[in-house]
Formats: C-alpha cells, sequence, structure tokens
C-alpha cells in the first residue's frame, strides 16, 4: 500500500529565543526538520508535505529532500488546522498518511515502520503511537477504556487530576487511512485556547464509528520534542551517540568517543583510528586506515585512504589523497587539492592550492592561488604573494622544483620542471624548466667592524662619566 507525509513545521519555537524558525536549528549538523525528513525518505513514501507558517520561504530553502510540497498556515491555529492546510497538496492520494512532528528530530525509520504495519495488520482507519514519559506534563495523555481501547487523548493544561498520573503519553505520530482523512474537518475547536488540536481527530473517530487504536511501542528518548536550548542540547547528545555508535559498528576506533562530533552527512572508513576532541563536519568523507589525531576540525572536505592528520589542523573545503600527511598545525582552506603520498607540515597554510604527488611544503609556509606539481619541495618560510591590492594572482610551480627557504614568489610567476630557486629569493619573473633562480643583495664582510664598535662604546661611556663628574 501507498504511503503519504505530513510534517508539521508550523511552530514558531519562541521558547528557542532566536531569529532562526525552530526547526530550522541544527541536530549534529542537520536542521531538525531535515533529521525527519530523513527518516521519512527511508521509508520511501509517495508524496511529503512540510506545513510551515510564516517562515515558510526559509524552511523551503534550507530542507534539502527533491520533491517535498509546502503547505501555508497562514494563522497558528493548531495542529489540527495545521493538517487540514495541507490536505489540498494532499489530493486524491488512495493509502496511509503519516503525520509527524517536525521537531522529533530522533525518531526512527524502523520505529515509523514498525507503527505502519500495526496499524495496517489491524486495518485501522487511525493509529496513534504511544510511549511511557518519565515525566509526563509536557504530553497528551492517552486515555483508555477498561478493555484497554484508545478513548481520548488529553492535555496535559485540559487533564484531571487523576488523569494527570497516566504515564502513557501521546508521540504526535499518526496514521490514517486516506479515506479518514475528512476526520481533520471534524475536529472541534478548542475555545479556551482557539485552537484546533489533531489530538481530538481520536474522539472525531470514535464518534464516526471509525476503528482506531493507539500502539504503545515508542520510547521517550526517541520522541523527545524539541522546544528549548536544553532540549536542542539533550537531542544533540543522543544524536552524537548514534552516529558514533553507527561508525564504530562499521570498524571505525575511537580513543574518546565522548569528546568526538561528527555530524550526521559525515563518513568515515573502516579501520580509521580517531583520536580526542576531533569535529567532522558537513559532507565530509574519510576514508580508510586514516589517522585524525586530536583537536583536528574537518568540514565539507574528500580525505582518501591512509591519510594522516596531525595535531590541531584545519582543513576546509579540500581534497586530500590516499597516503598524504597534514599537520600539525596546518590551515588547508576551500578550494585546495593535496595530492596523494604529499606532505603539508606545521604552520603551514593553503588556501585554492593544488599540490601534486610527492610534494611537500614541510614548515611556515603560505601557498595562496597555487598549482604545484610533483615532486616539488617548498623551504621552510616560502610565500606566494599572490595579492597586488587589488587582484589575486597565481604561481605555477612545475615537477621536480626545489625552492629553497624562505623565498618569495611574487605572481603572476611561472618557475619550469625541475628548476631550482635559491634560498632567500625574491623571484619576480618567469624561471626556465632547469634553470637556478637566485635574487639576493650582494653580501658584503665588513673585517673589524665588532673590535672598531666595541672600542667606540667604550670610548663613549668614558665621556659619559668625566661629564658626571664635572
Amino acid at each position: 500500500m501507498k504511503t503519504a507525509c505530513i510534517v508539521l513545521a508550523a511552530g514558531l519555537g519562541t521558547r528557542m529565543n532566536s531569529d532562526l524558525p525552530k526547526v530550522l536549528h541544527r541536530i549534529c549538523g542537520t536542521p531538525m526538520i531535515q533529521s525527519v525528513l530523513n527518516s521519512v525518505k527511508a521509508l520511501k513514501v509517495e508524496r511529503v508535505v512540510v506545513v510551515a507558517g510564516e517562515n515558510v520561504g526559509k524552511i523551503k530553502e534550507s530542507v534539502q529532500s527533491p520533491g517535498v510540497l509546502f503547505a501555508l498556515q497562514p494563522r497558528a491555529m493548531g495542529t489540527g488546522d495545521a493538517v487540514r492546510c495541507a490536505l489540498p497538496l494532499i489530493g486524491d492520494f488512495r493509502g496511509d498518511v503519516l503525520v509527524l512532528n517536525g521537531d522529533t528530530p530522533l525518531v526512527m525509520p524502523d520505529t515509523i515502520r514498525k507503527f505502519l504495519n500495526l496499524h495496517r495488520k489491524d486495518r485501522n482507519a487511525l493509529s496513534v503511537l504511544s510511549f511511557k514519559a518519565s515525566d509526563p506534563s509536557a504530553y497528551g495523555r492517552i486515555l483508555r477504556d477498561s478493555s484497554g481501547e484508545i478513548q481520548a487523548i488529553i492535555e496535559d493544561r485540559d487533564a484531571t487530576p487523576l488523569q494527570k498520573e497516566i504515564g502513557e503519553v501521546n508521540s504526535g505520530l499518526y496514521a490514517l487511512r486516506s479515506d479518514a482523512l475528512p476526520l481533520v474537518g471534524r475536529i472541534r475547536l478548542n475555545r479556551s485556547k482557539g485552537e484546533y488540536y489533531l489530538t481530538d481527530i481520536i474522539s472525531a473517530a470514535l464518534r464516526g464509528k471509525m476503528k482506531t487504536s493507539a500502539y504503545l511501542i515508542g520510547n521517550e528518548e526517541e520522541f523527545m520534542g524539541v522546544n528549548t536550548r536544553e532540549e536542542l542540547r539533550r537531542a544533540s547528545d543522543v544524536m552524537r551517540r548514534r552516529i558514533i555508535s553507527r561508525w564504530a559498528k562499521k570498524g571505525v576506533d575511537f580513543l574518546d568517543a565522548r569528546s568526538v562530533f561528527i555530524d550526521y552527512d559525515s563518513s568515515i572508513g573502516r579501520d580509521t583510528i580517531i583520536y580526542p576532541n576531533v569535529h567532522i563536519e558537513g559532507r565530509t568523507n574519510i576514508g580508510g586506515k586514516c589517522t585524525v589525531y586530536p583537536n583536528v576540525r574537518i568540514l565539507d572536505s574528500e580525505v582518501g585512504k591512509g591519510v594522516v592528520i596531525k595535531d590541531s589542523t584545519l582543513i576546509e573545503d579540500a581534497r586530500i589523497g590516499d597516503r598524504a600527511s597534514v599537520g600539525p598545525f596546518a590551515h588547508i582552506r576551500p578550494g585546495s587539492e593535496i595530492g596523494r603520498e604529499a606532505r603539508i607540515g606545521n604552520f603551514v597554510e593553503l588556501k585554492k592550492t593544488v599540490v601534486g604527488k610527492g610534494s611537500k611544503a614541510s614548515h611556515l609556509s603560505y601557498l595562496g592561488d597555487a598549482k604545484i606539481g610533483s615532486g616539488v619541495n617548498i623551504g621552510a618560510g616560502t610565500i606566494t604573494c599572490n595579492y597586488d591590492g587589488e587582484k589575486k594572482h597565481a604561481t605555477s610551480i612545475g615537477d621536480g622544483v626545489f625552492v629553497g627557504s624562505d623565498s618569495q614568489l611574487v605572481a603572476p610567476v611561472r618557475v619550469g620542471k625541475g628548476a631550482y630557486v635559491g634560498a632567500g629569493s625574491t623571484i619576480t619573473m618567469d624561471v626556465p624548466a632547469g634553470a637556478l633562480a637566485i635574487s639576493r643583495g650582494r653580501q658584503k664582510n665588513v673585517r673589524g667592524w665588532v673590535r672598531r664598535r666595541s672600542k667606540l662604546k667604550s670610548m663613549k661611556a668614558g665621556e659619559k662619566e668625566t661629564d658626571k663628574k664635572d
């Protein structure tokens, strides 16, 4: 049977104390609503409708799920009204319609699938998933009759003292057969709040003699709603532990998993070792058999197999080839590519620079807007002077070039294959292949200068003493 899904995302999230729409706050690098949509995607649903309020434009821009439809809820009139706003986009769909909240980012695909299977097995018109809460005051209570059948969902503010003692609560996950969708129009206005509660759809279904069930199969952690910064932090901790566990099961070693942070969209290969205090963010892919030492941050980058990333290194939107070595204290900026078996050492910064196979820049260099061939040696203190105050210019260094320490290459400039640049040179013109380029001031040795300087200092000191006596 086909499945459609409605995701409710119209809440303003005023308790977040933020200009950002609540569902766009991130859990391990992913907006909350995207985490929900990722779970829905795993079910291979036919149609997904997101209901949003005044922030619909921002939410639409942030969602990375092609084919998702967006419905506007013009006024915040409750969850029942939000579902009603989605129905025109559900249209003539025939099958089961899931309803989820966009601020429950921890819901798992397997849980949704199990719930949907029970709904279909029992041939229900309407089903709701429930769980036992340690503190049920934040949730609607599930009311059952003496035979255990659901009778209603009552919100905490409307519950009697006896009903508030009930620990079974509503998860906010519903399943409706498409022929039961007219029930949404029968939800009555809650006059005390001026809203239409989706929870009242249970009573509407029972009044219409439609088969309805509540399945106690959820857990509190998975259905934790995020309404405050503290809840956001708690949800992030849960998601972080899940991500670490997933990669550990796939063969990644974590020396201190409590101090490692990996975004949802990143990946790590088997037999890679991750040291403490490592941050792997965005769409970063790290190959197998790598070693990532402490205090490293890698963002939106491709890291090959067998790579060593040494302590306190920052890599942003870059590509690192197999068996390369980077760091310690290196900064690899966006647009840079480091070739296979290349070595980028301590306090080296690359910006939009390509480094060829087996080349090395071992220490204290800035290489910007440069193309460096294979087998090149970049000496300590080398700088590509790429900016003239108005424009950036490129430096090209051919295969097998040796650049001596403390050299400046003033772009635009080319150094031909196999050429040598003498230490301390400032290169302002192209260097032919196989040539030696030296650009230094002529050295002059002044013999006896130190002795004469010392004698002069002694004479001046004696004159000062005479002045004091006078």
